[in-house]
């Protein structure tokens, strides 16, 4: 059990670790400082400020200013200029770099140089913004890559031997000290202390570990030293998975990029053709001198390039998935955080996802004659040796109270009904209420139930004690009946806790007008107490893997897009049938993780809510960019051959344009 109440003094411990390692940032600026360290920032600065020098020396060293404009063209449009080319090259197409290029060369061409080069210094700055964003989404989901533990401290045959991170398998025994990165996923052996979780579960204080406790590999421990069994492989382990993702999360763009992509080809070339037939046509259709239908073909050139349309997208959504990473939600891709924008119906499994997937003791009722911590000692002690997961909810509950278990003897299964075992002499079983009739019920008789430590009740064992067990299943709980010798002496209720925030989780998202389902191949009478106690209004119990995906398809083509929340392998065909799927990470199997198309990695549910108000927010974004670029770009057609926009003009309206939907983007780092 984690501990709620720290000392103070390690309270402070704590939290001094906390600050130290990398952790979830909610409120986070924009880093100016990092922003000035991107090398295409660096650029364009130069840029701009020999651009600046150039201009103040025109009046008195011409030669010179010339000079100096060419080295601003050189250094801020270098890049942009290598990116064309590679592309008119390579894929024979044209795109928006290459006409920026083209538009200061042929500014420079007819003497302006100094538009020219401001026109190079806005589109290498607009550029460099869109690069910050890109490299501020991948350091925010990647962060954990750089606490990637390398090498590990194994002990074999009493002997400490440091080896590489891949050759751990699972079984094996290691040491950290403390401070050290934990190199594998695993259980505490021996030991105890505080690790800071932060990078994998945006917890923002340490977490007591003890032993028994499951730990992560790239967490930080804290003062103790932990003795950790390995139980997966470094590939199959939690961290690398969220590795994988995170590659698989800056290959993927969404389909609306994908779209604007192939547009930029086709309408590069309706420019460039518009250019060509003002420069070869004007002045034989409307009588302009060629100079002056050149520097109307720049102006155009200039002013129609789709520059501000085409950054109206990729920074949004990046930044959306930078914001959510640091808040424990791992994205695969920018087409997902666009799908996750429209989501209509939020369909839960219930073991695992609204529940916290491991059962606990409700109930312990017995008969007046047999004391509780005697029942709870002797069946604890027989459980012991059992793997069930009910098995270690009671020795669980026995641990808790601080019940020393009696040693069991002659313990074995009775397949089909429960466990049997010895103990001080007395013969103890605890099985299926199912099977009651079968376990010498001829030798039960009228008896008082000890209900807790104050209401004793008489029940006649023939009728009453059916309902009580019908009372307690009633209530979503599973009941193990106890007998000592032959006698039913009193049962065991246990039941799948519900997540501490599902409720509210639930509650938000109804808020937003979200449907919420429930699908779970759990019984009709547990799914609807879970139901009941979390606000779902949509149950659908009893389903097998394939029932799960019939009924997200029949809750996609009701409601719309499906947003399906899962942690198992029989979840796994249900997230893939989803519009978006979404694995829990700490809780969830690999199969379920494989297949999802974001991972919460935290586990906690109420960040559903958030993070379809930030996907919806990131597509009201995109449409405000994409407005308004449109806009500014038919003003600045439109004036240029209406009322004769100046260069300097077309200039700062389009380039001013692009960086105005850049940082409109980032936004939505915050």
């Amino acid at each position: 059990m984690q501990a709620i109440h720290q000392p103070v003094h390690r309270q402070k411990q704590a939290e001094q670790l906390s600050s130290q390692t990398p952790g979830p940032n909610r409120g986070r600026k924009p880093d100016f400082r990092a922003m000035l360290q991107n090398k295409e920032m660096q650029s364009a600065l130069g840029s701009g400020l020999l651009m600046l020098i150039a201009w103040g020396t025109a009046p008195y060293f011409g030669t010179l200013s010339i000079m100096l404009y060419i080295v601003a063209y050189a250094v801020g449009g270098w890049t942009k200029a290598k990116e064309g080319i590679e592309t008119l090259v390579k894929d024979r197409d044209l795109d928006v770099n290459l006409l920026m290029i083209a538009a200061s060369l042929g500014a420079a061409a007819i003497g302006y140089w100094n538009e020219g080069a401001m026109l190079i210094f806005i589109f290498a700055l607009s550029g460099a913004l869109e690069s910050y964003a890109t490299e501020r989404s991948h350091k925010d989901i990647s962060s954990l890559l750089a606490l990637k533990p390398e090498t590990a401290m194994r002990i074999e045959d009493g002997q400490m031997n440091i080896v590489a991170i891949d050759d751990l398998q699972p079984g094996d025994l290691l040491l950290v000290k403390p401070g050290e990165l934990i190199p594998a996923d695993g259980l505490v052996y021996r030991g105890s202390s505080f690790i800071n979780q932060s990078s994998i579960t945006g917890e923002s204080l340490p977490v007591d570990k003890v032993a028994g406790d499951e730990v992560y590999a790239g967490t930080v421990n804290g003062e103790g030293a932990l003795y950790v069994e390995v139980t997966k492989s470094a590939e199959g382990s939690l961290f690398g998975k969220i590795i994988k993702m995170v590659e698989e999360a800056q290959a993927e763009v969404p389909d609306s990029q994908r779209f604007m992509e192939r547009f930029e080809g086709i309408y590069a070339r309706i420019v460039v053709g518009i250019t060509l037939l003002v420069i070869a046509g004007t002045p034989l259709l409307l009588g302009w001198t060629w100079n002056e239908a050149f520097y109307k073909a720049m102006v155009f050139l200039v002013v129609a390039s789709p520059c501000a349309l085409v950054s109206s997208i990729m920074p949004v959504m990046l930044s959306a998935m930078s914001s959510s990473a640091r808040r424990g939600i791992l994205f695969k891709g920018g087409a997902h955080m666009e799908n996750m924008a429209r989501t209509r119906v939020v369909a839960f499994d219930k073991t695992g996802t609204l529940t916290m997937g491991t059962p606990q003791v409700t109930d312990i009722l017995t008969v007046e004659s047999v004391d509780r911590t005697q029942l709870l000692s002797a069946v604890a002690a027989i459980e012991s040796l059992s793997m069930h997961p009910l098995a270690r909810a009671i020795v669980d509950q026995a641990n808790k109270e601080n019940i020393t278990l009696q040693e069991a003897e002659h313990v074995q299964a009775m397949t089909g009904w429960g466990i049997e075992g010895t103990v001080n002499g007395v013969v103890w079983r605890v099985g299926k209420t199912t099977g009651m009739e079968s376990m010498k019920s001829e030798e039960m008789k009228d008896s008082s139930i000890d209900l807790g430590k104050h209401d004793v009740i008489q029940v006649n064992v023939s009728s009453e004690w059916g309902e009580v067990c019908s009372r307690l299943e009633a209530e979503g709980k599973t009941v193990s009946v106890v007998m000592a010798d032959g006698e039913i002496v009193g049962l065991i209720a246990m039941r799948d806790t519900v997540r501490p925030q599902a409720a509210a989780a639930v509650n938000r998202l109804k808020a937003m007008g979200v449907q919420v389902a429930m699908l779970t191949g759990d019984r009709a009478r547990s799914a609807s107490v879970i139901a009941r106690e979390t606000g779902v209004s949509m149950v659908y119990a009893d389903l097998l893997p394939e029932d799960k995906v019939k009924q997200v398809q029949a809750l996609r083509k009701q409601y719309g897009p499906v947003l399906m929340v899962g942690d198992g392998v029989n979840d796994a065909p249900a997230l893939a049938a989803a519009t978006v799927g979404m694995g829990m990470g700490l809780s969830g199997s690999g199969t379920a993780l494989e297949v999802a198309d974001a991972v919460l990695m935290n586990d906690n549910i109420e960040e559903i809510a958030w993070v379809i108000g930030q996907a919806r927010r990131a597509q009201r974004t995109v449409k405000q960019n994409m407005c308004f670029a449109i806009m500014v770009i038919l003003a600045l057609i439109a004036g240029n051959f209406l009322q004769d926009v100046a260069l300097p003009l077309g200039v700062v309206g389009h380039e001013g344009s692009t960086i105005l939907v850049i940082l409109n983007g980032l936004r939505l780092l915050r």
